[in-house]
């Protein structure tokens, strides 16, 4: 991931989508994951996709909480999955059922999040 780009991707808001606009394709896709950490992959879904690593439970969970907080504030809501040890993050554009710009937004921020 080069750094600039991730930055450049978390500066972005998140924008709502109202529908009727095709997700995008794997040479979008392709675009735009290598500016993520690489610990986000696509699933079989399409749908974006990281573990996060905590020490504990606690720190999952606080973990989840900042990410919820994120989303809430981008208008933008990401299937959580919180464990002993770790958080599963899955983030699609549930009315297209796809990806768009917003999706690889919300996951930079995600990764600036972890990181802090």
């Amino acid at each position: 991931m080069a750094d600039g780009e991730a930055c450049a991707l978390a500066e972005k808001d998140c924008v709502p989508c109202r529908g009727g606009v095709p997700p995008m394709g794997a040479e979008e896709i392709a675009e735009y994951l290598p500016q993520l950490d690489p610990s986000w992959s696509i699933n079989e879904a399409g749908h974006l996709e990281r573990q996060f690593e905590t020490e504990d439970f606690a720190q999952a969970l606080a973990l989840a909480n900042a990410l919820g907080a994120i989303a809430e504030a981008q208008w933008h809501h990401p299937d959580l999955t919180v464990r002993w040890g770790s958080v599963g993050v899955e983030i699609w554009t549930h009315k297209i059922n796809g990806l768009t710009e917003s999706d690889f937004v919300l996951a930079a921020r995600f990764d600036r999040a972890a990181e802090a």
